[in-house]
């Protein structure tokens, strides 16, 4: 059609799985160090990515959502290691808590006693590693449009990816409907707070959430949802077994990458599992032939944001082998932690979407029912 390519550039679309791998990759930079420095410039760099890029649409909100939850389960390490004490020696003493005697099988784990400095530095660095981690998947989920992701998956995940994209977005559209359905109860001076504003706005919440469940059954029934293709009985193991074996590698390849025993294996065995597992992939497929209506295709800029993520990781990984002092600080004896410059470089590559990517490419909002717009063939 004449106007497609103008209406399709008018969405900005970068392919959904950039934003992803390269939120995937700057967390596991995260991985790589316990430095709060690095890990501050981290989460610096993602929040100023997600702040200039995310839209106006309802899952575009769940990076404040990972915040929080980041912040909780640091609130959450510290008090752990406060309450059922560290493993770290320690010199400097905070607080001492009335200590409860334990029996003899629970030796090794005390509940109260000494709070020292170094044992909560490094619950702190500990906790913000993995709350890092958490704002990284946020922000994922803050740029990428999971409708667009779900077009973009293989067949053989199709069906998969329906559940989970519309299980993802349930909540976004269940909370957007409270807050339209509060604000015209506020326009017309009805109370919408407190225990009647509760009852008489969640009836109209869930009648809206089942006739939108009804109307996207309805869509996907009338897009062939479930339907396959005849595939022979050797192809079919043939598909189970790459796919399982596939992985198994990825899960023991990745394994190897975060432990320091595994450096030699982890990533040959990572390469294999993901060979393995797209060719499991690409078979299965097979059985869900599909047709793609104007998909998302990977440009030089989807590329760019992706490798610049990789290049983040790479880099993390390299100097935590390089120099594993300067990434892991040592909390015995207390000392200020220092910032690693070309660690700390190689984190700010992690910027160069907010430079690449015109704001606003993570695509328009879409509707529950664009889920389902992919065709059998």
């Amino acid at each position: 059609m004449p106007g497609e390519p103008a209406a399709r550039g008018a969405e900005g679309g970068l392919h959904p799985g950039a934003w992803w791998l390269w939120a995937l990759c700057l967390g596991t930079a995260a991985t790589r160090t316990t430095n709060p420095l690095l890990l501050g410039l981290l989460l610096t760099v993602t929040g100023y990515v997600v702040a200039s890029h995310r839209t106006s649409s309802p899952w575009s909100r769940s990076y404040a959502v990972f915040l929080r939850l980041g912040l909780a389960v640091l609130v959450l390490r510290l008090a752990f290691a406060v309450v059922l004490g560290s493993p770290i020696p320690g010199t400097h003493t905070l607080l001492t808590l009335p200590e409860v005697p334990l029996p003899h099988w629970a030796q090794g784990i005390r509940l109260g006693g000494r709070v020292t400095a170094e044992g909560v530095l490094f619950a702190l660095y500990d906790g913000l590693r993995l709350a890092a981690l958490l704002v990284c998947v946020g922000a994922a989920n803050a740029l990428a449009n999971p409708a667009r992701l779900l077009k973009s998956l293989p067949g053989a995940l199709y069906e998969a990816g329906v559940a989970v994209v519309v299980a993802l977005t349930f909540a976004p559209h269940l909370i957007a409907d409270a807050r339209r359905l509060r604000a015209a109860r506020r326009l017309r001076g009805r109370p919408d707070r407190g225990l009647r504003g509760l009852l008489q706005v969640a009836l109209p919440v869930l009648e809206g959430a089942l006739e939108r469940s009804v109307a996207l059954a309805a869509a996907m029934d009338a897009r062939g949802y479930g339907r396959t293709a005849d595939v022979p009985a050797p192809v079919r193991r043939t598909t189970a077994a790459l796919t399982l074996g596939g992985l198994l590698g990825v899960c023991a390849g990745t394994y190897g990458l975060l432990t320091a025993e595994g450096g030699t294996y982890g990533l040959p065995v990572l390469l294999a599992g993901a060979s393995a597992a797209l060719a499991g992939l690409w078979l299965g497929g097979r059985r869900s032939p599909r047709t793609r209506y104007r998909p998302d295709t990977w440009g030089p800029r989807a590329l760019l944001v992706a490798g610049s993520g990789a290049a983040v990781a790479v880099a993390m990984t390299l100097a935590a082998s390089a120099d594993p002092a300067a990434l892991h600080p040592d909390v015995v004896p207390l000392v200020a932690p220092a910032l690693p410059l070309w660690p700390a470089a190689a984190v700010l590559l992690g910027l160069l979407p907010a430079f690449l990517v015109p704001a606003g490419s993570a695509g328009p909002a879409a509707h529950p029912l664009d889920t389902a717009k992919e065709q059998p063939s």
